[in-house]
């Protein structure tokens, strides 16, 4: 290349420079502005971006952006490239605060039914909770605290008598002790009470309270303390607070039976060794068939897409139908994990729909052949003909499809709940779709 090519080139830069940044300092100044708001604005629309109609609690651009956009506006409020600026901002602003959308009356209809049947077994509950305290007010002791000093009282003068605990937390006063495992009510001041947890006197009527939990009211989740009902059986020397170090911590304390377990408003329950893990709560034998008249899908169909599929097992966890959640599971995962994973992420999806979203909607599915021939494959099937495609499928063995459904959820207001998650579903040779990865969030 020659001298004077060079020439040229250098000539033609130094002008193209010339003309990005002004002589006119007001004018480079407005510039440089310009250049930084613009920047800053880009880095907040590309985590707004990240989010997808997602809320976010810390911004690392948001702030900058919008001071650098609200300065240049205040300063040169007629800039036709400002305005295009603050109307970006303006748009980037509202999409960081969530994606929403108009909540339907259905979407939040299991939490009306939920709260039905809470009043029907909260009723039955109250009235046999009056009944058991009718039926032993002569045994009761009309004062729980100050309990009775052991120096000045015998084990005889109370054994036999109830006391009625109504501040009883578990698991938080819960600890394992030389003679057992006990919750504690009380204080050193004013004696304790150790309600024993290691019999069915309370492990049957405690997983009964659970099956409550699970299949008729959430809310039981938000309770913190609950009402005991016990016999006095012995007295024994425990350390409650065996996690602290506090010198002296040995404390006496009246060892109760638990006799039932209540918590007004919600539920009661019993030992009964002729029911379910030995306990029941008091309606439970009414729950099923309440239920099944609110339910509104009750199978699974043969031919179900992903998508539907995806709106049933939400279905099934949000009108708290076990039977269906289990149904919408690939059965090797159920019978592999059953009593594990599959109950606990019941769980996991019952508070959810309880505290946080009341609704999801889906995606279009992507689906994929992970494994086997894939005879829709286009583009394949242009050189296939029958022959060499049902030689594929011999010898290709078992097909297996997997499709990918994103869902967003909302929460009561309407508002998204956190950003989109994605479902993993499986298909085996045609057969139906089942949910393979039942545990992430909606």
């Amino acid at each position: 290349m020659t001298r004077m090519c060079f020439t040229v080139i250098a000539v033609a830069v130094a002008l193209a420079v010339q003309a990005e940044i002004p002589c006119d300092p007001s004018a480079r100044q407005r510039q440089q502005k310009l250049g930084f708001a613009d920047y800053y604005l880009k880095e907040f629309e590309r985590e707004v971006e990240i989010q997808r109609g997602g809320d976010k609690r810390v911004w690392r651009h948001k702030k900058t952006a919008l001071e650098k956009v609200a300065e240049l506006r205040s300063l040169y409020p007629d800039d036709p490239e400002v305005e295009k600026l603050f109307q970006r901002t303006k748009r980037a602003l509202m999409k960081s605060k969530g994606d929403y959308t108009e909540v339907r009356a259905e979407w939040t209809a299991y939490k009306r039914n939920e709260e039905t049947l809470r009043k029907i077994i909260a009723e039955a509950a109250e009235k046999e909770w009056t009944g058991l305290l009718a039926k032993c007010k002569d045994k009761v002791l009309p004062k729980v605290f100050p309990a009775p000093f052991h120096k000045e009282v015998s084990l005889e003068d109370l054994k036999g008598k109830y006391v009625v605990l109504d501040d009883v937390e578990y698991p938080r006063h819960q600890f394992y002790g030389a003679t057992g495992e006990y919750v504690a009510s009380g204080k050193p001041s004013t004696g304790y009470y150790f309600v024993n947890i290691a019999t069915r006197d309370w492990l049957g009527p405690y997983e009964a309270v659970k099956r409550y939990r699970r299949n008729v009211d959430s809310g039981l989740e938000d309770v913190k303390k609950w009402t005991v009902i016990g016999e006095i059986m012995d007295i024994t020397a425990e350390n409650p607070n065996p996690g602290e170090e506090v010198v002296g911590n040995l404390q006496f304390g009246w060892e109760l039976k638990p006799l039932a377990l209540y918590v007004p408003g919600h539920v009661m329950a019993v030992r009964d060794d002729a029911a379910e893990s030995t306990g029941r709560f008091i309606g439970e034998e009414r729950v099923a068939a309440i239920k099944d008249g609110w339910y509104t899908v009750k199978e699974v169909p043969p031919d179900v897409t992903p998508e539907r599929l995806m709106e049933i097992f939400m279905t099934a966890i949000k009108e708290k139908n076990y039977k269906l959640y289990l149904d919408c599971i690939d059965p090797g995962r159920v019978n592999n994990d059953e009593g594990i994973n599959v109950r606990y992420h019941w769980d996991l999806h019952q508070q959810r729909f309880h505290s946080e979203y009341v609704h999801a909607t889906f995606g279009k599915a992507k689906i994929s052949v992970v494994k086997g021939f894939d005879d829709e494959d286009a583009l394949e099937n242009v050189f296939l003909d029958d022959a060499q495609k049902k030689t594929l499928k011999k010898i290709s063995g078992e097909k297996i499809e997997e499709a990918i459904v994103e869902s967003k959820a909302y929460d009561e207001n309407g508002k998204q709940f956190g950003t989109p998650h994605l479902h993993k579903l499986i298909r085996r040779n045609g057969g139906r779709w089942y949910v393979e990865d039942y545990a992430p969030r909606f």
